[in-house]
């Protein structure tokens, strides 16, 4: 992604870069190593597998994940995050802690 594109304000960046909700499914996927195509279609469940592509692709773009091609037959290949994906750990737990809480308040 080019640095000229995205917004003056950190957290729009940080939104532009992880808005979508597949895409922070994606990122908790990834978060324990790499996965084949077929295991993040088959966890994210309704996702359709263009939408996926897109996905992936933009967030390969972005450098948070590498895709990986295995020249083997049939093809195999492997989405796993780089370091700069892994730093958005930190993000996800807060996420996860608070609609943990959130969810808990509506008890």
């Amino acid at each position: 992604m080019d640095v000229r594109a995205l917004p003056a304000c950190p957290v729009e960046t940080t939104l532009t870069l992880i808005s979508d909700k597949w895409k922070v499914l994606i990122l908790r996927d990834l978060m324990s190593g790499a996965r084949r195509f077929g295991e993040l279609k088959r966890s994210l469940g309704a996702v359709s597998q263009k939408v996926l592509t897109a996905q992936l692709r933009q967030m390969e773009d972005s450098g948070l994940l590498t895709r990986t091609v295995y020249p083997e037959v049939p093809p195999r290949v492997e989405y796993r995050l780089t370091d700069l994906g892994r730093s958005l750990k930190p993000v996800l737990d807060a996420m996860q802690s608070w609609g943990e809480a959130y969810q808990a308040g509506l008890r």
